[in-house]
């Protein structure tokens, strides 16, 4: 262990606030399907890594501007999701059973991208790439910016959503109590349909935000979601802004690991934290 200079201890924690960003991100449809709907959904990674490979498609093969993925993929799966959420629904799918159809779903999103792109790393090259600016002596990039203040501005809105609309009220209603809010009007279908289908929308965001800034390989879908499991956990389940904050007191904590130790001390940090969570808050963790 050796204490680093400020500069880089200092774009050590700018990096761990980005790469908390994408926690956040991944990890707000997670906790939101997780918290509201009881369905504890592994294939939001399947669905957030191969967003990324679309959106790897498009620029690298289709030649398409790679910020026409974040108007393109969002909407379709939306569908898928919304569509997974129909048949797990009608089939009365367990939270539990839940969690193994998704992680079966999660294996075969893997095989296909496997299939399609094989197992090789596959670098997103677009203009944006190499753009950076800097503050001082921190260098800024903008893919990690536009992760940063697109999981600031989900995060944002939904919460917005949830405590002031009628919509959010609505689905707050629905979690604590399905059949007590269907008495009262409220369509427990339809919102569920709506926001397992937003869900999986910011799944796509996420994964775009991922091939910006990250090689893409489909073995990495399974080391994502131990890291992302923790900043949920840590956040609060059917969280808004948790995830976001829980992503990067995880991300900071681990860059500076880094740092100042070893990268391979760098995994440990988040389930150290939920632990320390767990023990010291072992009623209230997820709530």
């Amino acid at each position: 262990m050796y204490l680093p200079s400020f500069n880089l201890l200092a774009q050590s924690i700018l990096s761990g606030i980005f790469i908390g960003a994408l926690y956040g991100l991944i990890g707000l449809g997670l906790g939101l399907t997780w918290g509201l709907l009881r369905q504890i959904n592994l294939a939001h990674f399947g669905f957030t890594f191969l967003a990324g490979y679309l959106a790897y498609q498009m620029a690298s093969h289709w030649h398409i501007d790679v910020l026409w993925a974040f108007v393109l993929l969002p909407p379709v799966f939306f569908a898928v999701g919304a569509g997974m959420h129909w048949v797990l629904s009608r089939f009365r799918i367990s939270p539990f059973n839940s969690l193994l159809v998704t992680f079966g779903l999660t294996v075969m999103i893997e095989s296909l991208v496997q299939g399609i792109w094989t197992a090789d790393f596959r670098r997103l090259e677009s203009p944006y790439s190499a753009m950076k600016f800097t503050i001082g002596p921190l260098f800024v990039p903008i893919p990690e910016l536009i992760t940063l203040l697109l999981s600031a501005a989900f995060a944002a809105a939904i919460w917005a959503a949830m405590r002031y609309t009628d919509l959010g009220r609505a689905l707050r209603a629905m979690a604590e109590d399905g059949p007590i809010a269907a008495a009262y009007g409220i369509n427990e279908r339809g919102l569920s349909l709506l926001l397992a289908g937003l869900c999986a929308a910011l799944a796509a965001f996420a994964g775009v935000c991922l091939a910006m800034t990250f090689a893409l390989t489909p073995s990495q879908i399974f080391a994502w979601i131990g890291v992302v499991f923790a900043a949920v956990m840590l956040g609060g389940l059917g969280s808004a802004i948790g995830p976001l904050v829980a992503g990067v007191i995880i991300g900071v904590s681990e860059a500076v690991t880094m740092a100042v130790a070893s990268p391979s001390w760098a995994p440990t940090v988040s389930f150290t934290l939920l632990i320390v969570m767990l023990l010291l808050r072992p009623g209230k963790a997820g709530h």
